[in-house]
Formats: structure tokens, C-alpha cells, sequence
């Protein structure tokens, strides 16, 4: 992999431009790479999920497109990968800075999207704008706004807010029916995913029957939840839920413990599914749940699992990595029958069937849709338990035990 600087890459562009016009080399000369660029959140609060979901299956993809000797070609050839990768700053105005930069200075051949819900939807006008796919492996589908008809280019395998919600309340009402006093107490970041989360789980908790007792947002940053834990604890609810960041879910589980919270259902956000989460909770993490789950039985994915600690130094988390990886095989693979032709290229990743590591995957209406919508931390691994028709899904662990 090659790490280019602006500098450098300006310098390029003002001998080259041309060369990269519509992703073609120029007339009589012959393309010798392919341009890959991405702008994630190297530092500032989105950092953890960043450098902990993109950026390792980023650079783990690109290590095996080097060691594959290169990016396929439909006549069989095999160009070698240039990356061009900035820092956004976990800031909205650099992002979309960076896609303009990559798009219109460095031309490169394809974008890989940003970390975050709020990150994706800021850029996705301007990828549809430029002609560039946006395959979505940390966000939501929107429900608030009709995304894939908008932007017709984004795809997206997270599934939606909806899905996981509706997953967590038949857990609650069929596994832990008779467990629960059916009250929970719910704090959510005033963000994108937090948003999109708890609008979905009040509709689908108040319909299965559960009152909620406690709804609280808090801004994105906070890092202080006593007050919110202590609350949450006197409401008598038996069921927490934070819909929460990587930092806040760090903090909400780590605040907790200390306090002695320990209610029957602990469900905590992003960052609960990632391998630290078990590290920097001494292992005290039973019965925890939260959105994802990976099944590890595949000998794909236990290749995947390898290669990546291998590189990284450290195993996936179990959720979006696994999904995020298999976006980067399905543009690979595009690209392998479709060349850099961009509106090819999105066409086949819209109506191809792919093999991945999570299996045999065809996108339907710009979706993946068979996925693990709720993990829990069972002996010291990140399960997953919802759906609970799938292949390899565990039964679910209630009420949560002690923190001890």
C-alpha cells in the first residue's frame, strides 16, 4: 500500500489530470495502477470506531489485493493498488472536503466511504454527484428519508435501525418474558444513529407491551454518565439500553460497573461488539448485548479472522468489520468483470452475485439483508443470538449476570 500526501498527489494531478478522466488512462498510454482513496476519522471522537472497523479492513484488503498480485482485470491482467487516504478530524465540513479532494484533485478510480452514520449521509449527494458507488458498512438505512431512490449509487449492509430493534424486542418478549418487569430506562447520543435507534425502539418496545420509563439523550462527546446511570437505576427499570458510540459505550459500561448497575438486560452500542470492549473491562463483560453478532464456523471467515490479526495485531470487531470486508470483496469482484468504468461497475455491484467471506451475497434494492441483528457476549466471545432462525445463532443468556 501507498500512502500518498496532498502535496505529492497535487503535484501528480497537474502532470496527469487527463490520464484519469472518466477512470481511463489517456489516449496511447497505459494505465499502471489503480487509484483507491478514503478520508476516515484517523483522530478526534469517531477515531476508535474508525481505526478499530475501516481503516484495519481497509488496509487488511489492500495487503491481500498486493499479495493476489494486484487488482483483477477483466482481460486478466492485475493492476497494483495506490491509496490515497486522508484524516477528517471526526469532523462533517473535512469530509466532505476529502470525498471534493479525492473526486476532483487526485481523480482517483474509487472512494471507500467514511465511519459513521452521520459521515455517510453528509457525502453521499457528492459520491452521486461525482459517479462514484458508495458501498455503506457503518450506517443505517436512513428511514427518514428515501436514500436509495435519492442516491441511487449507495448501497448499503448494515441493514436498518428498524431491523435491529425489532430483533432486540422479540428477544425481550419471548426469551425474556416472565424475566423482565417489562420497564427499561433508554439513553441515546444526539446523532444520526442514535436517533434513527431510539425513535425505533420506542415504537417497537411500547407495541410488544414495554413502558418506558426513562428516555434521555445526551450530546456527542459526553463522557461523564453518572448522573444518567444514577437515574436509570432508580427508575426501576430491569432493561438499560444505550444507544451509544464507541467512548460512550466505554464509559456508560465502565461507570456502570463501578456503581454496581447491573441490570437483568444491559444493551449497549457500537463499540460493545469490538475485541477491546472484553480487554478494558477485565473480561467482566457477561451477558452484555448489543447490535451484530458474527458466526465463526465458516473457514472464510476464520481465514479472515486470521489474516487480519495477522496485519492488525488484532482480531475484527464482530460486527461491521466482517460486513465492511465483504463490501471491498464485491467491489473487487465488480471491478474484476466490469474494469473502471464506474457506472459499470455500480451496475454489477447492483445485480451481480458475489462470494465472501460471509457467504454467497446478492444485494437486494441496494440492501444485504440476511444478517445478525443481536449479539451477546457469551464466554468471553461476542455471539450472535437474533435472528434465531439462522445458522450458528446461540441461545440467548437472561437475566445478565453479575459484573463479577
Amino acid at each position: 500500500m501507498v500512502e500518498i500526501t496532498r502535496r505529492n498527489m497535487l503535484m501528480a494531478a497537474g502532470t496527469a489530470a487527463a490520464a484519469f478522466s472518466l477512470g481511463l488512462p489517456a489516449r496511447g498510454e497505459e494505465r499502471k495502477s489503480v487509484r483507491i482513496g478514503y478520508i476516515v476519522s484517523k483522530t478526534g471522537v469517531n477515531a476508535p470506531g474508525a481505526g478499530t472497523t475501516s481503516i484495519p479492513n481497509y488496509e487488511l484488503w489492500a495487503a491481500d489485493v498486493k499479495a493476489a498480485g494486484g487488482l483483477a482485470m477483466p482481460d486478466g491482467s492485475r493492476l497494483p493498488l495506490e491509496i490515497i487516504a486522508y484524516d477528517d478530524r471526526s469532523q462533517t465540513e473535512e469530509v466532505v472536503r476529502g470525498i471534493e479532494r479525492l473526486a476532483r484533485h487526485d481523480k482517483v478510480d474509487f472512494i471507500l466511504p467514511p465511519w459513521g452514520t452521520g459521515f455517510n449521509l453528509a457525502i453521499a449527494p457528492l459520491m452521486d454527484r461525482f459517479g462514484y458507488p458508495q458501498l455503506i458498512g457503518t450506517s443505517f438505512v436512513p428511514h427518514r428519508i428515501d436514500a436509495i431512490s435519492k442516491w441511487k449509487r449507495t448501497f448499503w449492509f448494515l441493514g436498518t435501525a428498524d431491523d435491529y430493534m425489532g430483533a432486540f424486542t422479540k428477544v425481550i418478549s419471548t426469551a425474556g418474558k416472565g424475566v423482565t418487569n417489562n420497564k427499561a430506562a433508554i439513553i441515546s447520543v444526539a446523532d444520526g444513529f442514535g436517533i434513527e435507534l431510539v425513535e425505533e425502539a420506542r415504537k417497537k418496545l411500547e407495541a410488544a407491551g414495554v413502558e418506558i420509563v426513562m428516555d434521555k439523550s445526551y450530546p456527542i462527546g459526553t463522557q461523564d454518565f453518572s448522573a444518567l446511570l444514577n437515574e436509570a437505576s432508580g427508575s426501576g427499570a430491569d432493561i438499560f439500553m444505550a444507544l451509544s458510540y464507541p467512548p460512550d459505550t466505554f464509559a456508560i459500561t465502565k461507570q456502570a460497573r463501578l456503581t454496581g448497575y447491573n441490570p437483568k438486560v444491559f444493551y449497549t452500542g457500537v463499540g460493545t461488539s469490538f475485541p477491546i470492549y472484553s480487554d478494558i473491562n477485565e473480561g467482566q463483560v457477561e451477558g452484555v448485548m448489543s447490535l451484530g453478532g458474527i458466526d465463526n464456523s465458516r473457514p472464510e471467515m476464520q481465514a479472515y479472522v486470521e489474516r487480519h490479526e495477522k496485519l492488525i495485531g488484532a482480531p475484527p470487531d464482530y460486527w461491521a468489520s466482517s460486513l465492511i470486508y465483504t463490501s471491498l470483496q464485491i467491489l473487487e469482484q465488480a471491478i474484476a468483470r466490469r474494469g473502471l468504468d464506474r457506472d459499470a461497475v455500480t451496475e454489477e455491484i447492483a445485480t451481480g452475485s458475489f462470494e465472501t467471506i460471509v457467504g454467497a451475497v446478492k444485494l437486494t434494492g441496494n440492501r444485504m439483508s440476511d444478517l445478525w441483528l443481536l449479539g451477546q457476549w457469551q464466554h468471553g466471545t461476542f455471539v450472535g443470538i437474533a435472528p434465531s432462525e439462522r445458522q450458528g445463532a446461540r441461545t440467548p443468556l437472561l437475566p445478565k449476570p453479575a459484573w463479577a
